[in-house]
């Protein structure tokens, strides 16, 4: 299965309980899911309205923890600690590997010290480690790790969800795209139109040479024809001319008396 299957597959689970519960149960259930180590999208969770309702109770701190996952880094939950309950080692884990996509929405070659600093990792082969085990393995990205330039250079990164400000830009560009495309389809068609016009044009203008060809064919072939019945009619008279004055007596020559 893969990652994307995977994650509509628990997103829908997760959705259907949060539906179901209230309070304190629909709290634990927030915690689970952004404990869960194959889940790495939680704006579907967050457009349930019991988990919006949280809000203003004292359960709305697990409505901002939420809404870290979904949109923050480990650097944002450092700066918000204090308002926040404290995270559990698979929530530190899971935050972490949604920094690393973060930063990789912006930049496709990662320098180590950036990502150090960002992590909380004090050295080289402990970062490495990470990228490799808790983020490649995981499939939520691929890429190749440089020790010679000290940086990470990104192939492929899940995405992360959007903010909800981030929405009327992120349909900008999707219209844009789409525009762009039907022209480039438009454009695509009428080369295809013009290179059909100019093929029919093309096995016109063939026709007509290999018509003239054939017509030139058959006049030297009838020309070849009219020269061979001539001679064939002209040279038997001239034997027969020669023939027969051949065979005629020669006359005599009378003395000159």
């Amino acid at each position: 299965m893969d990652i994307e299957q995977k994650q509509a597959e628990l997103i829908e689970q997760f959705v259907h309980r949060a539906e179901n519960l209230r309070g304190g149960s629909l709290a634990n259930v927030i915690v689970e899911a952004t404990s869960h180590p194959s889940l790495f999208a939680f704006s579907e969770i967050l457009s349930v309205p019991s988990v919006a309702e949280l809000q203003g109770t004292e359960y709305s701190v697990y409505l901002d923890v939420l809404r870290l996952f979904a949109y923050g880094t480990w650097s944002d939950y450092k700066s918000n600690a204090g308002s926040l309950p404290p995270l559990q080692p698979d929530q530190v884990l899971k935050l972490k590997q949604l920094s690393v996509l973060t930063l990789a929405e912006t930049d496709k070659v990662l320098p180590y010290d950036q990502l150090m600093q960002q992590l909380d990792v004090s050295n080289v082969r402990e970062l490495e480690d990470f990228l490799i085990n808790e983020c490649m393995y995981a499939g939520i990205v691929r890429g190749k790790l440089d020790q010679l330039r000290r940086c990470f250079e990104v192939q492929f990164a899940a995405g992360r969800d959007l903010r909800p400000e981030q929405i009327g830009s992120m349909l900008q560009t999707l219209t844009t795209w789409l525009n762009t495309s039907e022209n480039l389809l438009l454009s695509i068609q009428e080369k295809i139109k013009w290179a059909d016009t100019m093929g029919e044009l093309d096995k016109k203008h063939r026709k007509e040479i290999e018509e003239r060809v054939e017509d030139v064919k058959k006049t030297l072939k009838a020309d070849a024809e009219l020269r061979g019945h001539e001679e064939v009619y002209s040279e038997p008279g001239g034997v027969m001319d020669y023939e027969e004055d051949r065979s005629r007596p020669k006359r005599r020559r009378q003395p000159l008396s």
